[in-house]
């Protein structure tokens, strides 16, 4: 005879189903943070007293242990697209009114990565947020086994309930596919370094969408992210006119137009040029340059929600889906013959 073990706790998704809002509005609402419309507020705590929901014991725990601190720990390097990450994240902590501890890994691998994990956990931070930039860094975040909550800003092909990102596979798609609608045939690819987690996934995505449009893939040309060395490549690189290049990100799309311009060779009647992240240089360089939009702002702010959900229901954490890129059409492109 099987054991009845009586109706299922509510948890907060069920609270946020009842109210018609999202799990993060109700962390909002049990956080007592601001951001929450007065209307909408009362809604949840109707909820919540209609289910008679409470956070578990084992998050209650931990939050009366709260520093309101967490501990940030970001790349040792200056990249544009980790720095964002990190700035719009301390931003969004600061509306959730909690202060942020950051330490820099000193380099890619794993044990500099553990070691700043480890310096924050003395400071008993409430969570743990790591912005990976490596593959090495992916491995270190799913080894942690940790008493508080972490989350990651990863890209990666394999979802994890801890992982956010911004979806560098699509967005890659994106690029390639427009440059294969207007008609280009020969699509190179400038990568950033062979084990940069997102360089990986541009170039899965470059790859699957040449494919799909059957079209030759040939090797990636890697590069370092630098303007310096978009600009090296850009005077070794074999090219015909009608041939187009997308480039991981608009740092070395900067260098390459400049190696370009000095061979001669016109952006975009001979060459076109996609990058990827939409610095705020972009849209003035010459020509402009099309690229694809990263928004640092709503992965920041998903991070900080993300953590939020986590101290509250901890056993409840969901895969979340990478957010969407934007490709936006400037100068840079055009018909190949144009």
């Amino acid at each position: 005879m099987s054991e009845d073990k009586g109706p299922r706790s509510a948890n907060i998704f069920d609270v946020a189903k009842l109210a018609g809002v999202s799990h993060q509005t109700v962390s909002r609402v049990l956080n007592d943070l601001p951001n929450v419309r007065p209307a909408t507020r009362e809604r949840v705590e109707r909820a919540i007293a209609q289910l008679r929901y409470s956070p578990s014991p084992a998050a209650r725990a931990l939050v009366t242990r709260r520093t309101r601190t967490i501990g940030l720990v970001v790349p040792g390097v200056s990249d544009y697209g980790p720095t964002s990450v990190g700035l719009h994240f301390n931003l969004a902590a600061r509306r959730a009114r909690y202060s942020v501890e950051t330490v820099s890994s000193l380099d890619a691998g794993g044990a500099s990565v553990r070691a700043a994990v480890e310096s924050l956990l003395r400071q008993r931070v409430d969570a743990i947020v790591l912005i990976i930039a490596d593959v090495a860094g992916l491995d270190v975040v799913r080894s942690l086994d940790l008493s508080i909550p972490v989350v990651a800003a990863a890209s990666s092909a394999r979802r994890d309930s801890h992982i956010v990102s911004i979806d560098q596979y699509r967005g890659a798609r994106q690029a390639v596919r427009h440059l294969a609608e207007i008609g280009h045939t020969q699509i190179l690819h400038v990568a950033g370094p062979a084990t940069a987690a997102d360089a990986v996934e541009r170039i899965r995505g470059w790859r699957d969408e040449l494919a799909a449009h059957r079209l030759v893939t040939a090797d990636p040309v890697h590069g370092d992210w630098s303007a310096a060395d978009g600009y090296r490549i850009g005077t070794e690189l074999e090219l015909t006119p009608g041939s187009a290049i997308f480039v991981a990100n608009d740092q070395m799309s900067i260098g390459l137009l400049s190696a370009l311009r000095e061979r001669g060779l016109r952006v975009p009647e001979d060459i076109s040029i996609v990058g990827f992240d939409d610095v705020p240089e972009a849209g003035y360089l010459f020509p402009p340059l099309t690229t694809v939009r990263q928004d640092f702002a709503a992965l920041g702010e998903l991070i900080m929600q993300k953590v939020l959900v986590a101290i509250e229901e901890p056993d409840s954490i969901t895969e979340d889906t990478p957010l969407p890129t934007r490709l936006v059409l400037r100068g840079s492109t055009a018909p190949p013959g144009r």
